[in-house]
């Protein structure tokens, strides 16, 4: 199970450390009535919560552990436009080049409706404008210039190339040929935003309960979301469970669980730099990635420390001795940090599809689920809730503009797909240092 398998790392979290967090909802009891009941307390399950009561819904949301306990409260903070460039080609080889244009404006309505939400509902979480996308050779120099060409030209999405000759002036590290700068996208505390979400939607009407693993929906026009001690009866359902929702048992969805690959993301924080260093790093205080297929993210937080990524995990399993791995990755980037302290290392599971674009759809005429955001869910979960919520209340053109991407589910099956991806991933990993 994926919850054993996270033990050791999730308890030393910097995001967990550096928040307070309200009191614990109350766990659903006996039989309620709602109009809409969504499973799934991360990003795209409050988003949708918040949305439909917005619209006079009543709305109970079902978290089995804590609000933000998942991938919404441990990622690595960048909020991206866009699906990234393996995402964006699936999208580009399926759909219309008009409407592959339209889901990409989403992704930049999502950023949008991201900085709202903070602006709106006061959401303290150090929202940071600024993102680096960067080559770490010539080759990967050539691809990066292409995609950001191809994105300028179809989607007129505006980008900074910064050629190899300026690429010291943005990032202090010999690692790096050239990068893409994107003004618009950025980063924040995840679970600071996540957080701040939740308190919106209780202030919107929603009733959450944590604590309540939903096992079981009982079909039909009117469904019934169980859990151990409560049952939720309602119009619809919105899931966003993501890879967790296959966790306490198979009776919810057990048609799309073969869709997603859970994938281990971890991270490490430094103790705090001082502002003139951390300075030093990123101009801008930009979030940064690398675009190697297994990559290093990173950026500078508000308290001066250094946040880096490296390396995830397509094995369901966490990796041994995690601080001495990402620290070897952080010191070849950063050279000049090997002297720091790393107090925090934490991680745990995302989502990801086969073809890296967002996997959106319907169970039924009434049950909606919403995964597979790939590495980008900061910014597409959130508009995920909206269109789900405008799907509810009968606008779906949108939402079906994501459904009708085909996806096909990992092959090998629930016990093989993982070491056929392992496999996979060796291949790229080797290729990454080819």
């Amino acid at each position: 199970m994926l919850l054993q398998k996270e033990l050791g790392v999730i308890e030393n979290s910097y995001y967990e450390a550096s928040v307070a967090r309200p009191a614990v909802s109350p766990a659903l009891e006996g039989p309620v009535q709602a109009d809409v009941c969504v499973v799934g307390g991360g990003y795209a399950g409050l988003s949708a919560a918040l949305e439909l009561a917005l619209r006079g819904h009543a709305v109970v949301l079902l978290e089995a552990q804590r609000v933000g306990w998942g991938a919404s409260g441990r990622n690595g903070g960048q909020a991206i436009v866009g699906f990234g460039s393996d995402g964006e080609r699936a999208i580009e080889r399926q759909l219309p080049r008009e409407d592959a244009r339209r889901a990409f404006a989403i992704t930049e309505e999502g950023l949008d409706l991201l900085r709202d939400r903070i602006a709106t509902h006061a959401i303290a979480c150090e929202w940071q404008p600024g993102y680096l996308s960067l080559s770490v050779k010539p080759s990967r120099t050539k691809a990066l210039r292409h995609w950001m060409d191809h994105v300028e030209a179809l989607y007129g999405y505006p980008l900074e190339w910064i050629p190899p000759a300026d690429i010291g002036q943005w990032v202090a590290s010999a690692r790096f040929h050239a990068g893409v700068f994107d003004t618009r996208s950025g980063h924040l505390h995840p679970l600071k935003y996540c957080l701040g979400l939740a308190n919106a939607a209780r202030g919107a009407g929603v009733r959450m309960h944590e604590n309540s693993v939903a096992y079981l929906i009982e079909r039909g026009d009117r469904p019934v979301v169980k859990t151990a001690q409560g049952e939720v009866h309602c119009n619809f359902v919105v899931l966003a469970g993501n890879v967790y929702l296959a966790e306490y048992g198979d009776s919810l969805a057990p048609s799309i669980s073969t869709r997603i690959m859970p994938v281990g993301t971890y991270m490490v924080a430094t103790e705090p730099l001082g502002a003139s260093r951390a300075d030093a790093l990123l101009r801008h205080r930009a979030a940064a990635s690398d675009t190697n297929f297994v990559l290093d993210y990173f950026r500078v937080s508000a308290d001066h420390r250094l946040l880096f990524g490296a390396g995830d995990s397509y094995s369901a399993s966490t990796p041994r001795h995690l601080v001495r791995k990402i620290r070897a990755n952080l010191v070849k980037v950063f050279p000049q940090l090997s002297d720091v302290d790393i107090p925090f290392a934490w991680g745990g599971f995302a989502d990801i599809t086969m073809n890296r674009s967002p996997d959106f759809g319907r169970i039924d005429a009434n049950i909606y689920y919403l995964q597979g955001f790939s590495g980008h869910g900061l910014v597409t979960s959130g508009m995920a809730g909206k269109l789900a919520a405008e799907a509810i209340a009968g606008q779906a053109e949108r939402f079906d503009l994501f459904a009708r991407l085909t996806h096909r589910g990992f092959p090998g099956g629930a016990r093989l797909r993982t070491p056929a991806l392992v496999l996979g991933m060796l291949f790229f990993r080797l290729r990454d240092m080819l």
